[in-house]
């Protein structure tokens, strides 16, 4: 066929699709369809957005109530009691509901909210947005996705409300504690309801990333090459590309967990004891488990890490005013990271029993995803380097990304030394370094994207004083909180234990765990001013009059301020160049739609 003749079928494929759209615009405009089972692209990221702020409430809310256990270990508090009912009598919280809480916050962050409520929200917001296409190449698998993770949110809900509490096995929900229903109170129908949550949560991950990958691989408008792409799509690709391959490992580990508990089976089962019986169960490996587990649960980090990475460097060009920097290798980097976080499950495992000379290997690929980590710190530190920098809430989040993500992953460097990790392994270090360069620096990411793109939303702005505040107390909290705890580690105080006052080596710690507690008390209630201001925002923030108000140069600034289904009112434009042409040729920014001059420099 003619390149003439592929271009008209093109075109009137998109104005057949802009017909329909059209259609559907007057036809379907009921409230069922538009803000419950939408399958509108911008509706569904906002649906998970908004799920995925109620679980960060939540799961926040969880690590206040036990960070009073650990910070005041003899102190009683009766509005406890109203709260948590027997879990709590007589104001203190009981060892079986610590550990439940524990396990409900790590579970609820890491999966509802930095996994869901991130890539969820941006990748539906962005990818069609930012590639040129009216909707996801399936805007019915899009609905389903997010309603597979609605339902897993309700079967993870109810599992909070069951008398025998919540699964209390740890996120990780290692057998045989989790294999076994008589092991512990937390081992009964709470681990059950978990696991049927997370194989839909599985379900509704793997509906969105084959959609994200479709999507960008045959979606993308006319001129808008791969390399065109902005660094956002990048990463939203690669961040699906790994959990299309590591969720289903992590799906039969479950079910196999299943089969463990109700069928018989031995899969991870052997040789055990239950007060004083011995089990039937012969032949199972509890180790077997751990590799399933952290065979998506290494890529899981870098799931949750990478599109903050995309967005944050989205974010830190548009408001320095200056092109990315080293943009191929950036793309480089981020193809690495996907390769390799495939590589280095194992480390999490030095301590399992794991061949030495095997560990070896897995130490040495450890420390080698530092270095496309290191490339994409220079080029962002290089991106705002003289920089004509606008100090947005959403750019201070970026740079504070930057900052934790350094000081977070430095850590990594001791942690992925076997011989290192056999004294630090599940010690508050582990806790201070993952929270800080995965849990901080992915919820910065996401703070970026949300004050960022807040206005592509809702088509007007979030409150900047509450944003400036949102972010230093939230920065300086961070530290604060998870710094102290390295020291903490490396003296070999061992994480997830209810009671440290018995213990000499730690009581020391007391005064520290004190005032650790009470700075996430105040980093807590400022997150809550941040959920205050977004939901003001939608309603009474200043309403957008331009649609471009970062003068950005990407597609989604283009579409009208409230853009219907379908995005754009005429033809989806034509991109000429790629995204990042600021402070060019005397001019602040050239839009992607703007074709290329005779005598211009190209990329």
């Amino acid at each position: 066929m003619s390149n003439e003749a592929t271009l008209h079928s093109q075109q009137e494929v998109m104005h057949g699709a802009h017909d329909h759209h059209d259609h559907e615009h007057h036809h379907e405009d009921n409230f069922i369809s538009k803000y419950v089972f939408s399958m509108d692209h911008k509706m569904i990221a906002k649906q998970f957005l908004i799920t995925g702020i109620v679980w960060a409430i939540i799961g926040a809310f969880f690590s206040v109530l036990f960070r009073l256990q650990l910070g005041f270990p003899d102190a009683t508090f009766p509005w406890l009691e109203s709260i948590l009912g027997h879990w709590a009598k007589g104001g203190r919280i009981s060892a079986e509901a610590y550990y439940a809480l524990v396990t409900m916050h790590g579970t609820i962050l890491v999966f509802f909210v930095l996994t869901a409520g991130l890539s969820g929200t941006f990748s539906n917001l962005l990818i069609p947005l930012q590639v040129g296409a009216r909707d996801m190449a399936s805007p019915f698998m899009n609905c389903l996705s997010y309603w597979f993770f609605f339902l897993a949110s309700l079967v993870m809900m109810a599992s909070l409300f069951v008398q025998t509490g919540p699964a209390s096995g740890g996120w990780t929900m290692y057998p045989p504690l989790s294999a076994l229903g008589d092991a512990s109170i937390g081992s009964k129908i709470g681990v059950d309801l978990w696991l049927t949550s997370m194989a839909l949560f599985v379900v509704s991950q793997l509906l969105g990333g084959l959609n994200y990958i479709s999507t960008i691989l045959n979606m993308r408008t006319k001129g808008m090459s791969m390399t065109k792409m902005p660094l956002t799509i990048w990463s939203f690709f690669f961040t699906a590309v790994l959990g299309v391959l590591s969720f289903p490992v992590l799906l039969s580990g479950f079910i196999l967990l299943l089969m463990d508990r109700h069928a018989g089976t031995s899969f991870y089962l052997s040789d055990i004891f239950i007060a004083g019986k011995a089990l039937a169960n012969e032949g199972g490996s509890a180790i077997l488990y751990q590799h399933l587990f952290w065979f998506l649960g290494h890529p899981e980090v870098y799931i949750i890490i990478l599109p903050a990475m995309g967005m944050v460097s989205e974010v830190l060009a548009v408001n320095s005013r200056k092109p990315i920097f080293g943009y191929l290798a950036m793309v480089g980097s981020l193809f690495a990271i996907c390769i390799l976080a495939f590589l280095v499950w194992a480390h999490h495992m030095f301590v399992t029993g794991l061949n030495p000379f095997l560990g070896a290997f897995f130490v040495l690929l450890t420390l080698l995803i530092a270095v496309p980590s290191a490339i994409k710190v220079f080029n962002w530190i290089t991106t705002i380097w003289k920089g004509n920098i606008h100090f947005t809430p959403a750019s201070l989040f970026s740079i504070g990304f930057v900052s934790t993500f350094i000081s977070g992953g430095l850590t990594g460097i001791w942690l992925g030394n076997s011989s290192i990790d056999i004294h630090l392994h599940d010690t508050y270090f582990v806790i201070a370094h993952f929270h800080i360069v995965m849990g901080v620096s992915a919820f910065f990411g996401m703070f970026a994207g949300i004050y960022h793109w807040f206005p592509k939303m809702y088509g007007r702005f979030m409150n900047n004083t509450l944003g400036y505040i949102h972010f230093w107390v939230t920065l300086v909290g961070a530290y604060l909180i998870f710094w102290p705890m390295h020291y903490e580690g490396m003296a070999g105080m061992p994480r997830r234990y209810f009671d440290y006052t018995n213990w000499a080596s730690f009581n020391q710690f007391g005064p520290l765990n004190y005032f650790i507690s009470i700075v996430v008390i105040i980093v807590f209630a400022t997150q809550l001013l941040f959920v205050f201001n977004f939901f003001y925002s939608i309603f009474k923030g200043r309403k957008m009059t331009t649609m471009n108000p970062w003068k950005a140069t990407s597609l989604e600034w283009t579409t009208p301020i409230h853009a219907g289904h379908g995005n754009w009112p005429g033809e989806i434009p034509e991109v000429h160049r790629w995204a990042y042409d600021y402070s060019k040729d005397g001019r602040d920014f050239i839009p992607q739609t703007e074709p290329i001059g005779p005598n211009e420099a190209t990329h």
